[in-house]
C-alpha cells in the first residue's frame, strides 16, 4: 500500500511533483483511510495512473495516490449493456475483460496505457462524429470524497453531472460504470491524400465514414487520412462480392509501427533536436514513408498505435462547422512562423455530448493536436498556435498543455462557475485541490 516517497515525472517529463507520501491502495476501504488521514493532517492528495497528462493535473507536494492494485471488471449487466470496472484498470487491459462477453467499448483514443478514472475525468475522446468521448459513456460512478465517505452517483446528482470530467477535484473516483456495446470488427484504410482537399472539406470527410482521422507534417502537401468502418465482429464480407482484408501482417506491423514509426521516426526527431535545419527534409522523409494500407482487425487493435517516441502536446477542440476555416488558419500561422516542426498535427472530430466541462458539450467538435518532441522546448510553438484555436472558441484538452485561466475557460465552459461551487462545497477544506485545480476552478 505504501510506495517509498520520490520525484515524480510525467510521461512526457514536462511536470514533475515531489510527494510527501506517495499510495497504492488496495481497497476502496484503504482509500478511505488515506484520504481521512491526510484530510486530519492538511495535506493535499491527487490521484495518478499512467501520468499521460501533461498538464500538471496530478502535482501535489501531498500525498499522490496510484490506483494499479484498484483494477478489473466488477460486473456486467448485458441486458443494460452497461460495464462496471474499478478506477485504476487501465485501458488496454480493457479489450482483455471484456472479449470473453462479446463487448467492447464504443470508442477509445489512439493510445491505451492510460487508467479508465484518468481517461475519464480529462476528457480522454476517440474520433467519430457519431461517437462521444469516454466521459459521455459514463452510467455511474462512485467516489471516495474529502471527508473519506463512499458515494455512488448517477444521473441527477451533480457529483455525477460534474464529477465525469472533474480532473480529481471532486473526490477519488474508485469505480466507474460504462456503457458498451456488442464486440466490432474495422476495417480500416490509411491513404496519403492532397492535403488542400482534405483541409477544405473535413467537417464533410469526418462524417462520410464511422472514423476518420488525419495527420500533416506541417511544410509538407499530403495528408495521411485513416478511415475505420465498423461492422460486426467476425464479419468476412462488406458486400456480396468484397472481402473484408485481413489483419496486418507481423512482419508488416514490426515494419511499419515500430521500426518506420518509432525507431526510426524517433532518431529523426533526435537528430532535428540537434540539428533544426534539418526538419524540411525530415518532414518530407516522414511524410512520405508513413505506411499505405488496408487491413481488418478487432476494434481496439486498429484504434490505437504504438507511441514510443516521447512528447508534449497541446489540442484545442473547436465547432466541426468552422473547421475548414481553423484548420487553414493554423496552417498559414504555422508556414508563416518559420518554426521548425517535426512532429505531425493530428485533426480528429467526435459528436456532441452533453457532459458540463466537455470540449464537444452540445457542438459536434473538430479536435487539432500540435506536438513537439520532449528535448525541444514546446512553449513557442504553442503560442503561435494557441491564440488561433481561442480565437475560435476552441476548448482545451484537460489533459493536455494550455495556458488559458479561470476567465478564459469559463469562456467557452457556461458550467464552469456551478461546478467550481460543487468543488468548493464538497471539499471546503480542499483535500483535492492544487495549483492546476485551482487555476481551472478559480479556487482561492
Amino acid at each position: 500500500m505504501t510506495v517509498r516517497p520520490a520525484t515524480w515525472h510525467n510521461w512526457s517529463g514536462a511536470q514533475t511533483a515531489h510527494p510527501v507520501a506517495r499510495r497504492q491502495p488496495r481497497t476502496v476501504a484503504q482509500v478511505q483511510e488515506i484520504v481521512r488521514r491526510a484530510a486530519e493532517k492538511e495535506r493535499h492528495v491527487r490521484t495518478v495512473g499512467a501520468g499521460h497528462s501533461f498538464t500538471p493535473a496530478a502535482v501535489t507536494d501531498g500525498v499522490l495516490l496510484n490506483l494499479d492494485h484498484l483494477s478489473g471488471l466488477v460486473s456486467v449487466d448485458r441486458a443494460a449493456m452497461e460495464v462496471t470496472f474499478l478506477a485504476g484498470t487501465r485501458l488496454h487491459d480493457i479489450p482483455g475483460l471484456l472479449a470473453p462477453h462479446g463487448l467492447a467499448l464504443a470508442n477509445q483514443g489512439d493510445v491505451d496505457p492510460q487508467s479508465l478514472a484518468g481517461a475519464v475525468s480529462t476528457g480522454t475522446h476517440g474520433t467519430g462524429t457519431g461517437f462521444t468521448g469516454f466521459a459521455g459513456m459514463v452510467r455511474g460512478m462512485q467516489l471516495v470524497t474529502a471527508d473519506g465517505s463512499v458515494r455512488d452517483v448517477g444521473p441527477g446528482d451533480p457529483l455525477f453531472r460534474y464529477g465525469r470530467i472533474g480532473l480529481g477535484a471532486f473526490g477519488v473516483v474508485t469505480a466507474l460504470t460504462m456503457s458498451v456495446v456488442d464486440a466490432f470488427t474495422l476495417h480500416a484504410v490509411e491513404r496519403a491524400e492532397p492535403l488542400d482537399t482534405v483541409l477544405g472539406s473535413w467537417p464533410e470527410l469526418s462524417r462520410e465514414t464511422d472514423h476518420v482521422e488525419f495527420y500533416w507534417f506541417p511544410g509538407t502537401r499530403v495528408a495521411h487520412v485513416k478511415r475505420n468502418t465498423r461492422y460486426p465482429a467476425g464479419a468476412v464480407r462488406t458486400d456480396d462480392t468484397a472481402a473484408l482484408p485481413g489483419p496486418v501482417p507481423r512482419w508488416r506491423a514490426l515494419i511499419d509501427d515500430e521500426l518506420v514509426n518509432n525507431v526510426l521516426f524517433g532518431g529523426l526527431c533526435a537528430a532535428m533536436h540537434v540539428v533544426p535545419s534539418l526538419t524540411p527534409t525530415v518532414n518530407r522523409i516522414s511524410a512520405a514513408a508513413l505506411a499505405q494500407r488496408e487491413y481488418s482487425a478487432p476494434a481496439h487493435d486498429v484504434f490505437v498505435s504504438p507511441r514510443r517516441v516521447r512528447f508534449n502536446e497541446m489540442e484545442y477542440s473547436v465547432p466541426l462547422s468552422d473547421a475548414a476555416e481553423v484548420l487553414a488558419e493554423v496552417r498559414r500561422t504555422l508556414d508563416s512562423s518559420g518554426l521548425p516542426v517535426g512532429f505531425p498535427l493530428e485533426v480528429r472530430a467526435t459528436g456532441a455530448d452533453d457532459v458540463p466541462l466537455s470540449t464537444a458539450r452540445g457542438r459536434d467538435s473538430c479536435y487539432i493536436a500540435v506536438h513537439r518532441y520532449h528535448r525541444d522546448d514546446y512553449r513557442e510553438l504553442f503560442a503561435v498556435v494557441e491564440p488561433v484555436l481561442v480565437a475560435a472558441g476552441g476548448r482545451p484538452h484537460w489533459g493536455k498543455h494550455h495556458t488559458l485561466d479561470h476567465d478564459g475557460l469559463a469562456a467557452v465552459h457556461e458550467e464552469l462557475d456551478a461546478a467550481g461551487q460543487l468543488r468548493a462545497a464538497t471539499d471546503p477544506d480542499g483535500v483535492f485541490r492544487n495549483p492546476y485545480v485551482d487555476r481551472v476552478f478559480g479556487t482561492v
